[in-house]
């Protein structure tokens, strides 16, 4: 099936596939351009991992992001409202997907996923 595709690089499956410009492993959902594995020693892990939101807008540290859906947060009697902003959010490798480090107002510090905001 993948004769001459690589393996991903995240989890090391074999059943990658391509798709447009993108490299896409089916078993854990990684994407990847076929340039970013083969260039990441010259990046410095700069363009090593991608982070997208909601939309497929790609982020970065410093963005300001905007929540689409309403969150419920542990220990308080409300959560954070759908169209919340959160203003400069820090990229992270986060537990269990939550890969945004940030402050919401009237909650604190937090992290969020990348899946429940998009780029304001």
């Amino acid at each position: 099936m993948s004769d001459n595709l690589p393996p991903c690089p995240q989890c090391g499956g074999e059943y990658t596939y391509a798709m447009d410009a993108l490299m896409v492993c089916p078993e854990c959902g990684h994407e990847w351009t076929p340039a970013d594995a083969t260039g990441e020693a010259g990046s410095a892990g700069a363009g090593e991992r991608v982070i997208k939101d909601a939309v497929g807008n790609v982020l970065s540290d410093g963005d300001t992001v905007t929540v689409i859906k309403a969150l419920k947060v542990k220990g308080s009697a409300s959560g954070i409202k759908a169209g919340t902003k959160v203003r400069n959010i820090r990229l992270v490798d986060g537990v269990d997907g939550h890969d945004i480090d940030c402050r919401v107002e009237g909650f604190g510090a937090m992290q969020l996923k990348s899946s429940v905001v998009k780029k304001a």
